[in-house]
């Protein structure tokens, strides 16, 4: 079976290129603009046409699209989360037809959720941002592309690899290159935004692994699954159990500008995952403190400057 893994170099991307690998019969092709690359795609910038042509020699039997942009400008982001998956179904259409497209989505797409609810698959999507915006605009693109395709719409992921741009990996970075070996000086102080939120937090390898069952499960599946941990979890909590795994005995403080604005508009996160289990068998099997523990073996601690660095 081949399987090109676009974005197989980024968080999600290394972690399901992975779970693939693990397959005897699998042939994971590796899409990207690195040099390196089996096959070259720029999902932002090629044409359809030149996308078709490079998937008609890689002939791949199935795509799992775990390229995105996180941060940036609106526009990067739109190039990006929603011309990105329009350009490859359309390239799919023309030269792999056949091919099953897995296309990671974000529970961002939800929006304001009301507090103590579940959503489900069917909610209505009110994207707060520009980035849960473009990711909408990259689902509808995939569900409305006629082609086998399934996407996995991501609750939080945690775990190791998590990159500096999203709050699990920005602490852990902190704590690594800021505190050193004053980590558990109780006068250290780690100072962040509100925390208040409550968020749907789910291990990256569970993540992984619900690409890898999307990839291969028989016969056409929903064209939207969430993938999360199925509970909301105060992200103080988070922020704790990480500074715990790093031995950090200082105080945490939250001040009341160092909030994101996404933050303040979705105080509550949850998805509903129990369509993922009917249709992939698959729930989450990492707890909350097992990725923290995973995310701060990955960093690792760094001697440095101690104490009193904000975090936004």
């Amino acid at each position: 079976m081949r399987i090109l893994v676009l974005g197989a170099t980024g968080y999600l991307g290394t972690h399901v290129a992975e779970q693939l690998r693990v397959r005897p019969d699998a042939r994971v092709l590796v899409g990207g603009r690195s040099p390196a690359a089996d096959v070259t795609v720029d999902l932002a910038a090629d044409r359809p046409q030149d996308l078709a042509e490079a998937l008609a020699e890689a002939a791949p039997d199935a795509v799992v699209n775990c390229a995105g942009a996180t941060g940036g400008d609106a526009a990067t982001l739109a190039e990006v989360n929603a011309r990105g998956p329009a350009v490859l179904c359309a390239a799919l259409r023309k030269a792999a037809p056949g091919a099953r497209l897995v296309h990671l989505g974000s529970a961002a797409e939800y929006g304001p959720t009301e507090p103590g609810v579940r959503v489900t698959e069917s909610a209505p999507t009110r994207p707060a941002g520009p980035y849960g915006a473009t990711k909408l605009a990259g689902t509808v693109a995939v569900t409305a592309s006629g082609l086998d395709a399934v996407v996995l719409r991501v609750g939080n992921p945690v775990g190791p690899g998590a990159p500096p741009t999203g709050l699990p990996g920005r602490v852990a970075a902190l704590l690594a290159a800021s505190f050193g070996d004053d980590g558990d000086d109780p006068e250290a102080v780690l100072r962040l935004g509100d925390l208040s939120a409550r968020r749907d937090f789910v291990d990256v390898r569970d993540v992984a692994r619900a690409a890898r069952l999307a990839v291969t499960a028989e016969g056409p599946l929903p064209s939207v699954l969430n993938v999360g941990g199925g509970e909301a979890r105060p992200v103080r909590e988070l922020v704790r159990a990480l500074a715990d795994a790093a031995g950090f005995r200082g105080r945490i403080v939250e001040e009341e500008d160092g909030g994101s604005a996404r933050s303040a508009q979705v105080s509550w996160q949850c998805s509903d995952i129990t369509a993922a289990g009917d249709a992939l068998g698959w729930k989450p099997a990492h707890p909350l403190d097992a990725s923290v523990a995973a995310l701060w073996a990955a960093t690792g601690r760094r001697a440095g400057p101690a104490a009193g660095v904000a975090a936004r």
